[in-house]
């Protein structure tokens, strides 16, 4: 079974993408980007990480810069989920390295399909 980290503070979309992706992969959550980093830093390694991009403490793409500078977790795909539409973010963050960009409120069977293909 695949593992997935959720990066996200608003705990309604957390149950929403724990029940859509829980169903095929195991999905462990967290509500910013500083305890996610925390948690990769002890050691642990998602397959595959989705993350919000406005969130407290530590944001997305702040967590992301944290990732991709790191030797050992640069290469895990990682899907940004944003209540953010623009086409200048979306640029900003792929730019970054993020693997693919979901606006909210999202289709669950789009993020399915889309989390499928990064881990397969």
């Amino acid at each position: 079974m695949k593992n997935i980290l959720v990066i996200e503070d608003a705990l309604p979309v957390r149950k929403i993408l724990e029940a859509v992706l829980g169903k095929d992969s195991s999905v462990l959550s967290k509500e910013n980007g500083q305890e996610a980093l925390e948690w990769l830093q002890e050691g642990n390694m998602p397959d595959l990480i989705i993350c919000d991009i406005q969130m407290p403490i530590m944001g997305g793409e702040e967590f992301v810069k944290e990732v991709k500078a790191s030797g050992y977790f640069k290469d895990i795909p990682i899907i940004m989920l944003s209540g953010l539409e623009s086409s200048e973010e979306r640029i900003k963050m792929l730019k970054l390295g993020t693997n693919d960009y979901i606006v909210k409120p999202f289709n669950p069977e789009e993020l399915k399909l889309k989390v499928s293909i990064y881990l397969n």
